[in-house]
C-alpha cells in the first residue's frame, strides 16, 4: 500500500485520472458559487480560460506535484492518526491547509509572464482562502478515492 501522496497521487499509471478528477473539482468548485463573490469567481474562471483555452487541465498538471508536496505532511499527519476522512480532516485544519495550498498558486501567479494572468489572479485572490477552505472536504475525498484504490 502506498504511504505517501506523492506514490499515490503522482505514479504514472494514476496520474491522468488524477488530473482528470482535480479538474472535475475545480469546475465543480467554481459552479457551486453563489452570489456576489460567486460571480466575480466564475467571471474570472471564464476569463483565465478564455484566455488561454486548456489553462485548466494544463495548470492541474504542472501544480499538481507542488500541491502534493504542500499536502504531504498533513497527509502523513492524517494517516499517523489512523484518520478514515481525509476531508475531514483538512476542514479541521482549514487555515493551514488553506495557507498551504495558495502558497503553491501564490507563488505560481508571481513567477507569470502574463501581465493578464497575475490580473485575473489578483482580483480573485482576496477571496481565494474561504473559497480553497470550501473545497478541502471535495479535496479530500479525492485522495481518499484515489488511496482506496491504491
Amino acid at each position: 500500500m502506498a504511504d505517501t501522496l506523492k506514490e499515490i497521487l503522482l505514479d504514472s499509471s494514476r496520474r491522468p485520472a488524477v488530473v482528470t478528477d482535480f479538474e472535475t473539482l475545480v469546475d465543480a468548485e467554481v459552479s457551486d458559487k453563489g452570489g456576489v463573490s460567486g460571480a466575480v469567481v466564475k467571471t474570472g474562471f471564464a476569463a483565465v480560460k478564455k484566455i488561454k483555452p486548456g489553462i485548466i487541465p494544463s495548470a492541474v498538471e504542472t501544480l499538481l506535484p507542488d500541491f502534493v508536496g504542500a499536502l504531504e505532511p498533513f497527509y502523513g499527519d492524517f494517516r499517523a492518526q489512523g484518520g478514515s476522512d481525509f476531508g475531514a480532516y483538512l476542514t479541521s485544519r482549514s487555515d493551514e491547509a488553506s495557507d498551504a495550498l495558495l502558497s503553491v498558486t501564490d507563488s505560481r501567479a508571481e513567477r507569470s509572464s502574463r501581465d493578464s494572468i497575475k490580473k485575473v489572479y489578483g482580483k480573485l485572490r482576496p477571496n481565494g482562502k474561504k473559497n480553497v477552505e470550501e473545497a478541502l472536504p471535495r479535496l479530500g475525498q479525492l485522495v481518499d478515492k484515489h488511496a482506496a484504490a491504491v
